[in-house]
This record gives structure tokens, sequence and C-alpha cells, in this order.
């Protein structure tokens, strides 16, 4: 018996190495994982004539990100940034507010809800402040909140729908270029 023991331990030893270095080859290899991400290149790309929303417009693109990826801790992080830089802003806006909500929410859907919001303050304020370089793409989800729909930027025209988030990701179209 001591001796099966002896033995024993040393190869249980290898295989569980083996199968750990297996584990994180796969989580590498995800190719879930990197359909998900967006290339933060891309956001940099992007200038708003106004310094103020061009810094928080970085955070909203963060904030979609975190609720296509159904991720609430990231989305209460981008939104308190957002909160924050919002009241840099000189009007009246209400982009502080729905930031706040969003930070607030208990859930996924509540937060999706308040980025609504904010999701058609930043298209007012951004159609105002005009482009410095690229363009921003207002997307639609007729869908989103029982078929009322909603609205929300994207640096590129590919729909990646922060209203349902994984389970209908592509579900959306461009309405509108702003330049």
């Amino acid at each position: 018996m001591k001796k099966i023991i002896k033995i024993g331990i040393p190869i249980l030893s290898i295989f569980l190495l083996i199968a750990c270095g297996n584990n994180e080859n796969k989580k590498q290899e995800n190719p879930k994982d990197s359909e998900t991400s967006v290339p933060i290149s891309k956001e940099a790309e992007i200038r708003i004539n106004d310094d103020v929303l061009n810094a928080i417009y970085g955070q909203y693109a963060h904030l979609t990100v975190a609720l296509t990826q159904d991720n609430l801790a990231e989305a209460k992080l981008a939104a308190n940034a957002i909160e924050a830089g919002a009241r840099k802003i000189s009007n009246n806006s209400n982009l502080a507010a729905s930031a706040a909500s969003i930070v607030s929410a208990p859930d996924i859907e509540k937060q999706r809800a308040a980025y609504s919001k904010l999701s058609n303050e930043m298209v007012v304020l951004l159609k105002k402040a005009g482009m410095a370089e690229a363009e921003l793409y207002v997307e639609y989800c007729p869908m989103a909140f029982d078929n009322k729909g909603a609205v929300w930027i994207s640096s590129t025209k590919e729909v990646r729908n922060p209203y349902f988030g994984e389970k209908m990701l592509k579900c959306g179209e461009v309405k509108e270029i702003i330049k």
C-alpha cells in the first residue's frame, strides 16, 4: 500500500500539472474572448471637438463594451468615470444623473435602462460638439425595452448590442453618422 502511494503521488502530480497547463492554453485560445473584446486603439482614433466630451466618450465606449459583455461591475466603473467627467460639462446636461443611475443600479437590466437615457444625451452632445477626427455611428435596436427601441453610439459600423449582450449581440442597425 505504501509503495502504491509513493508511486501514485508523483504520477498524480504530473497529471495535475499537465491538466493545469492545458487549461491555460485553452483560455488563451478561446475565440469567444477575442470576439467580445474591443481594440483600445480604435477608440484612440476618435477625436471630438470638445476635450471633456472626448474623455467622456472613451469611458462611454468602455461602458458599452461592459454592457455588451453583461459585466455589471465594469459597467459601474465606467459609469462612475462618466459621472465625474460629466460634472465638468458647462451646459445643463443630464449625463451625470444617468451615469449615477448606472453606478447605483442593482442589476444589469436597470443599468441598461439608465444607459439608454445616457446614450440619448450623448447623441445630442456629440452632434452639438462635432467630430475633429473620424466619425461615430448612432446604432439602433428596435427590440430593446419591449420593442420600444433604443440607441447607442459606436466607433464602428459593426453592431454589438449593449441592450441584449450575448443573447442578441448583433441585433440592430446603423441609424445615423455623427461627423
